[in-house]
């Protein structure tokens, strides 16, 4: 746990070290806020912009006469659901427009030049060293067989940035300001390497290489916890403080528009519907889209959803922990207890060969309930999920489902477990065989456990899509074919196919638009509501925790640091820790206009 004392430094004016870097947060913002803008040029001006994907019927609108202007050092963000044409106007801004993309209409003047009508050579003088891009997903977009310290040195030598002999140096400076440690040592290392949140912070390192005037941020920050998203956000502020780099947010996080974007765009099927103030429209929507994407945003400043909470009762950290005379081993359906898993670092000696990535776990799972896992990146939040699901082994301690300790069960009563233990994993796109029709992947489960009869199997798949709101129609479609929320609501229903009583969501809803992150939500609720599930929530979004959790454990550094109800935890955060990422979500004490 850490130590509270450490927090109470020679902070000036008698401030604690957390109380002041609230202070430089709100300076740095501040800063980036009131700049004295040339306000007689834009950096960028898009008018009418129109973009077309072809197809075998013809042209397919996907931006229509779409308007937004960016001054030098200014901060916009875009918001908006899938497929509202966000990414592909962030896209058509760098000249990477997927597949037959085309732009059939307007401008895109940046500089005083007009992208729209720049050939395939003409965009290299552009690229990188005028308009930086920062892509979503980190998965495919670094190259698996390059180490990473290769990937970001490429941007600095195609861009032609610093003298050969400095790169190696600008490298390390780079990662070290994109929020990795030890730069030197990850900058050898390949992205398999890393966590998903590391190769995130890797493509921001390569994305501000060349200090490009225009830097386009597609969900930059979703992989990451909120103390590091902290810090990136901090750095580009400064960033466009100091040296007039304009930054675009492509974002579906209303507290992030709201907390950094001076202006924001709202698009809804490819249209621009409403524009201006970041603050006045988020606290003051007048479009009914802004309103639907007001009303479902995960706000810390927002109402909660009641409903979630009134199967619960208030529970102490002791409860919790099992210290205390409230929890007994009848009103837990896991129990994690002692939990210890110490992995081997290749290439270390001595005492850092040993990485212990739990120490000393131990909570309860109270049944029909939610439970939070909550912690940056590291914490050991997920290694715990992944022993509870019986997919790593522990070191030492025991984990019990209903009073049955998992290590002395045997092969076969391993595999009846998995029927008890289902699992919904963070990106839809990746846990989803794009290979198998949807009907082939929910099928899957209960073939493969032996239930039923094939038309029984065609029954239970259908009655699942029900389950979670998705035409049977859907079951001949296939991956590629579905949006992120139809994937995921897929994944939910292969995860209910053997009518499991424990579902472990590992940063479920993470990867997706806020509307669609509201709906899969709320179904959640509702199928724990009918089905009397137990969710185990594994996550880095506090917001997120407001709204659906019953109970919370926070993790540091493989430990627990506290625990306690969702309300007494955000009423009355303990530890300095808790209250560090509290404050660190973005948006955290900005009341939206509706909630």
């Amino acid at each position: 746990m850490r130590d509270s004392t450490a927090d109470e430094s020679d902070a000036p004016d008698g401030r604690t070290v957390y109380e002041e870097s609230l202070v430089e947060d709100a300076v740095a913002i501040a800063a980036a806020q009131k700049r004295d803008l040339d306000t007689s040029k834009p950096l960028l001006k898009i008018t009418d912009l129109s973009v077309a994907f072809e197809s075998s019927t013809g042209m397919v609108p996907a931006v229509r006469e779409a308007n937004l202007t960016i001054y030098p050092g200014q901060t916009v963000a875009i918001v908006g659901e899938s497929g509202s044409g966000k990414s592909t106007t962030a896209a058509a801004i760098i000249g990477l427009l997927p597949g037959t993309g085309k732009v059939t209409g307007g401008s895109i003047e940046f500089d005083g030049e007009d992208l729209a009508k720049l050939g395939p050579k003409d965009w290299v003088k552009y690229r990188g060293s005028e308009i930086g891009m920062v892509p979503q997903d980190p998965m495919t977009n670094l190259n698996p067989v390059w180490r990473i310290g290769s990937q970001v040195k490429e941007a600095l030598t195609a861009n032609n940035v610093v003298p050969r002999s400095e790169r190696g140096q600008r490298v390390a400076d780079l990662l070290e300001e994109a929020g990795l440690p030890d730069a030197p040592r990850r900058a050898k290392q390949y992205p398999h390497e890393f966590s998903g949140g590391m190769r995130q912070r890797a493509l921001i390192a390569i994305g501000l290489a060349a200090h490009p005037k225009l830097l386009i941020a597609d969900e930059p920050t979703s992989a990451l916890d909120v103390t590091v998203q902290k810090r990136i956000l901090n750095h580009l502020a400064t960033m466009t403080a100091e040296m007039g780099t304009a930054v675009l947010f492509i974002t579906h996080d209303l507290g992030l528009a709201a907390e950094r974007a001076e202006q924001l765009i709202v698009m809804h099927r490819g249209r621009v519907v409403e524009s201006g103030a970041a603050l006045d429209i988020l606290q003051n929507p007048q479009h009914p889209y802004t309103q639907r994407l007001v009303a479902a945003a995960p706000s810390l400043a927002s109402k909660r959803i009641i409903s979630a909470h009134e199967r619960g009762v208030q529970t102490t950290e002791e409860e919790l922990t099992g210290t205390g005379a409230g929890a007994t081993s009848t009103e837990e359906i896991v129990r994690v207890e002692n939990l210890v898993k110490e992995f081997e670092v290749r290439g270390a000696k001595g005492e850092e060969k040993i990485l212990r990535a739990v120490n000393d776990v131990t909570f309860g799972v109270r049944t029909g309930t939610t439970m939070a896992i909550v912690g940056e990146s590291g914490s050991g939040k997920s290694t715990v999920a992944n022993i509870i699901l019986n997919l790593l082994d522990p070191t030492s301690g025991k984990v019990f489902l209903r009073g049955h300790d998992l290590a002395t069960l045997g092969r076969k009563e391993l595999f009846d477990l998995r029927r008890t233990l289902q699992v919904v994993f963070q990106n839809p796109y990746g846990s989803l065989d794009p290979m198998y029709s949807v009907f082939r992947i929910v099928e899957e489960p209960l073939r493969v456990h032996g239930v039923g009869n094939k038309k029984e199997r065609l029954a239970r798949v259908a009655e699942l899509l029900d389950l979670v709101s998705l035409p049977r129609s859907a079951m001949r479609r296939y991956p590629n074919e579905l949006s992120g929320g139809q994937r995921q609501r897929v994944a939910i229903a292969r995860a209910l196919a053997l009518k499991p009583e424990v579902v472990v969501l590992d940063e479920a809803v993470s990867a997706l638009d806020v509307l669609v992150q509201n709906q899969i939500l709320n179904l959640l609720n509702d199928l724990q509501a009918e089905l009397d599930l137990t969710y185990l929530f594994i996550t880095h979004d506090l917001a997120v925790v407001r709204l659906i959790a019953d109970d919370v454990v926070v993790m540091e550094n493989g430990k627990v640091v506290e625990a306690a109800s969702s309300e007494q935890l955000f009423a009355n955060p303990k530890q300095p820790y808790t209250q560090e990422l509290i404050s660190a979500v973005p948006g955290h004490s900005i009341p939206l206009g509706i909630g």
